[in-house]
């Protein structure tokens, strides 16, 4: 278990800190939220947590595999829905492999990135697109 201090500081700020590691991060509500935009919105860790579990997962299965695959990137795009409830609508993922692995290790981290802990746990109204460019 990991647990995971946070504190309202006001203003729609808040600070988390890691149980572990006692890092601090802070949040903020976006500018089309009432907030200043100051810093990552609790939404935008969503969209966070996906990229970098996306890439954590692959990154086990290459140590694994014995692929190296330092210099991987992810940017992930993050749509809110624009009526009714606020949630997450859409979380555009493209992932950029520095190098070209062959076809079997190439299906193996995609399918490793699609089944990352954060991927499933997304309520299922949340559409995952998911990009990949090799070499």
């Amino acid at each position: 278990m990991v647990a995971i201090q946070l504190e309202y500081q006001g203003d729609l700020h808040a600070k988390a800190v890691h149980g572990p590691s006692s890092t601090e991060l802070y949040t903020d509500a976006p500018k089309d939220n009432q907030g200043r935009g100051e810093s990552f919105s609790p939404t935008d860790l969503t969209a966070t947590s996906l990229g970098s579990c996306m890439l954590t997962t692959m990154g086990i299965l290459a140590r694994t595999l014995n692929l190296d695959m330092n210099g991987a990137t992810a940017r992930v795009e993050k749509e809110m829905t624009s009526s009714g409830p606020r949630t997450i609508q859409r979380l555009t993922v493209k992932i950029v492999m520095p190098k070209a692995f062959g076809e079997e290790d190439r299906l193996k981290l995609e399918r490793a990135a699609y089944t990352c802990p954060v991927a499933r746990s997304l309520h299922p109204d949340v559409e995952q697109v998911v990009d990949f460019t090799w070499g």
